[in-house]
């Protein structure tokens, strides 16, 4: 079997916050006690700008309609017509959503607060999402957090900032793009090469290499947002003649979560005091797209502005954008709307967030 040559994505995915409670240790370098800091690794669907700093990026949403529902009216980087999932959990936690990391220096004081490496376009594999020429892997973005915690021992001290390290608990959102715009697309070579089962299997030893990775650079309490039912998205429902939810893809993303669990169910044996746990949503997320009015809303098969899928399926500054956004579940082919996000953001929060205070109720080998 040849090496991978992993190309392209936009979308999905979801969510990858890290919650803290900075050890008093920590508080000689301007942050406080008990202050929740928050780290996000992930993809378009939980960016807040990062790739807005990539001068040549074709993944990128700054631009008219998005954000028309957000402060201001105005666009960020998020790809939504709102707020991302990660933006609302930090609502609810009180404190604020953490900015783009190509947003700050490399040595500001907030990276002790709190940043978001997320990128649109970004997979697993390093060559997803090469089309859009400029994104930042999930590599790329280990490789920021890398660079973060030198700074951050630089400025408490190696036994602080170990503390620091080992006390924050790291939400990963990833592999939505790895399927959507690589293995599904004809024209890319993995779909190709590869059977089903052996993409998966390359995706899970990276994803293996990588969870490592984070755990040698300190992080202990990982938590990765299991993939929502692909099949699901107008991206893939424009591929069925009948406008379906794709069964097969669907099949696909479950055996991706049901791999990445026991995946998990390992590492926890194997690295010590590590506390990795996978957050099923894809029931939450299938529920709002088969039964919307349950939940407020009325279209769940197709998005509010209206796309063109054959070119990429973005909201373009020239698209009709639909008066009724709340009454939506998708606002675009890949995304939710900022109304379907607060859904999924409160269930996700139920499960995680069993504490009024902001902890996280995760333990090793739990299934959200």
């Amino acid at each position: 079997m040849t090496k991978p040559m992993v190309l392209a994505i936009i979308t999905a995915a979801i969510i990858v916050i890290v919650l803290d409670q900075a050890s008093a240790s920590a508080t000689s370098a301007n942050t406080s006690a008990n202050a929740l800091v928050t780290y996000i690794f992930g993809d378009s669907l939980t960016e807040v700008g990062n790739n807005n700093y990539l001068k040549f990026s074709l993944a990128r949403s700054d631009f008219p309609f998005y954000g028309i529902d957000y402060v201001n009216k105005k666009p960020t980087g998020r790809f939504s017509n709102g707020r991302t999932i990660g933006d609302i959990i930090s609502e609810k936690l009180g404190i604020p959503s953490p900015p783009p990391y190509l947003s700050l220096s490399p040595t500001d004081d907030a990276i002790l607060k709190g940043v978001n490496y997320a990128s649109g376009g970004a997979g697993i594999l390093n060559d997803t999402g090469l089309y859009f020429i400029q994104r930042m892997s999930f590599d790329d973005q280990i490789d920021y957090f890398e660079n973060t915690t030198k700074v951050i021992k630089a400025k408490l001290g190696e036994e602080a900032g170990n503390t620091l390290l080992n006390e924050a608990i790291y939400f990963i959102g990833m592999g939505s793009n790895d399927y959507i715009n690589n293995f599904l697309q004809p024209f890319l070579p993995d779909g190709q090469q590869y059977t089903p089962e052996e993409f998966l299997g390359v995706l899970n030893l990276k994803l293996a290499e990588q969870f490592t990775r984070l755990y040698l650079l300190g992080a202990r309490k990982m938590v990765f947002h299991g993939l929502g039912p692909l099949g699901c998205i107008p991206s893939q429902r424009a591929k069925s003649h009948t406008n379906q939810c794709l069964h097969q893809v669907n099949n696909w993303v479950l055996q991706f979560n049901t791999k990445v669990q026991r995946l998990i169910n390992v590492l926890n044996l194997k690295l010590k005091n590590a506390q990795l746990t996978f957050a099923d949503t894809y029931q939450d997320v299938l529920d709002l797209v088969e039964n919307p009015t349950i939940y407020g809303f009325k279209v769940s098969n197709t998005s509010c502005c209206k796309v063109d899928t054959t070119v990429g399926g973005l909201c373009l500054s020239n698209a009709h954008v639909c008066d009724n956004r709340t009454e939506y579940v998708f606002w675009d082919a890949f995304h939710p709307s900022d109304a379907a996000n607060a859904i999924l953001a409160d269930h996700f929060f139920a499960k995680l967030f069993a504490n009024p205070n902001g902890s996280v109720a995760t333990v090793p080998n739990h299934k959200g």
